[in-house]
């Protein structure tokens, strides 16, 4: 067991010198991550200085980043009224990124959408770290490695580097199912607590908790011990299990209060479209994709779905650990279920990490140049598509 791992055995504090050597590991891992990452940034730039556009605007006062800007300056409260009567509030998006964003202009010179950006940039790192743990605990540091590469070269990395909530939230779920794997339940509650804050997927880490602390609890019944006598000696794991819904369960309440119904929060994300309808709606789209002239995009996307289906089977069959396939199947879950703007859904998925656990491990194998000029080359291929979706279509 590595270092880090043995630091966050139950019962035991995290000793900086474990987190030093942690760190000092996982650099190779790390510096592969912001070398693919500034790579994309560097031909968003070009690219944009090409077409007349603005990286910077793009990165940080497009889309999504518009709506968390204007959570941070003006709080909770803003509607935009739709021409077909609807309308579309800010209650949609969850606090915590907004809420670093204000603290990041009120320490730094950094403009609201400037400390968004530096929050994504910080917590892409941070996550990056923690795939690299998760990889070098499953597989040795050359998957670690790998998986932090990998990550950084999807095609759509690009969002890790915009003031949206996906590398903070990655960054929060990583450690938290990290946490909860190796035994650190306080933190892994804290993090779930946070992650839950953060985005709504983040029931996929209070997913992941609970499940493996259940399991836990399993194993010790099992070595004879009663469930009281579990509990007692696993105290750490009973708050773990207490704080991890708290975030998630607070905001979705607290909306529920502003909009005067339990289903407050749901009813603000059916008049922006979205929801669950168990696939139903993606069903239909891929359908009318097949049937229609757009049937080569239709096929694309299904051969996107099988591969995510496949990567998730992969991992099952490789024995990912419980707190992994639990998280990365809820994420997974919700994303080809929910109705909404079937265009976002490839980043919807951009923290389901545990699917590139696979190919990690596999490139592990590889001769290191071998595996270096695979990665660059799918690293290329993610930064200019990168650019082009931005100066395209681009997210929400």
């Amino acid at each position: 067991m590595n270092d880090l791992a043995s630091a966050a055995a139950p019962g035991r504090t995290l000793c900086r010198p474990a987190v030093r050597a942690a760190l000092r590991r996982a650099l190779p891992g790390l510096a592969a991550f912001a070398a693919i990452r500034l790579l994309g940034w560097a031909v968003l730039a070009v690219w944009s200085a090409a077409r007349g556009t603005s990286w910077h605007t793009l990165l940080t006062a497009r889309w999504d980043s518009l709506w968390y800007t204007r959570v941070a300056e003006l709080g909770y409260g803003y509607t935009v009224a739709l021409p077909d009567g609807g309308t579309h509030s800010n209650l949609a998006f969850f606090p915590l990124l907004p809420w670093l964003e204000r603290l990041g202009s009120a320490l730094t010179p950094l403009s609201p959408a400037d400390a968004g950006m530096a929050v994504a940039w910080l917590s892409s790192l941070a996550a990056a770290w923690a795939l690299y743990a998760t990889g070098e605990r499953l597989y040795g540091p050359r998957a670690g490695v790998a998986l932090a590469a990998l990550w950084g070269a999807l095609p759509i990395g690009i969002v890790q580097s915009m003031a949206y909530s996906e590398s903070l939230f990655t960054a929060l779920a990583a450690w938290g199912v990290y946490a909860a794997w190796t035994g650190r339940w306080v933190w892994a509650g804290a993090l779930a607590s946070l992650a839950g804050l953060t985005r709504p997927v983040g029931v996929a880490v209070v997913a992941a908790v609970w499940l493996t602390a259940g399991a836990a609890l399993l194993a010790d019944r099992a070595g004879g011990a009663t469930l009281r006598s579990s509990l007692a000696r696993r105290r750490g794991l009973v708050t773990g299990v207490l704080l991890a819904p708290l975030g998630w369960c607070g905001y979705f309440l607290w909306v529920g209060a502003q909009q005067h119904s339990l289903t407050g929060y749901l009813d603000v994300q059916g008049a922006w479209g979205n929801g669950f309808d168990g696939g139903y709606a993606f069903g239909r789209f891929l359908w009318g994709l097949l049937s229609g002239p757009g049937w080569a995009g239709g096929l694309g996307l299904t051969a996107g779905v099988a591969l995510v289906l496949v990567l998730y089977a992969a991992g099952v069959r490789r024995g990912q650990p419980l707190p992994l396939l639990t998280y990365c199947g809820v994420v997974v879950f919700l994303a080809l279920t929910a109705k909404g703007f079937f265009g976002s859904k490839p980043r919807l998925m951009l923290p389901a990490y545990p699917l590139l656990l696979p190919l990690a491990a596999g490139l592990a194998r590889w001769r290191p140049l071998r595996a270096g000029l695979l990665i660059g080359a799918v690293a290329v291929g993610s930064a200019l598509y990168g650019a082009f979706w931005l100066n395209g279509t681009g997210p929400p």
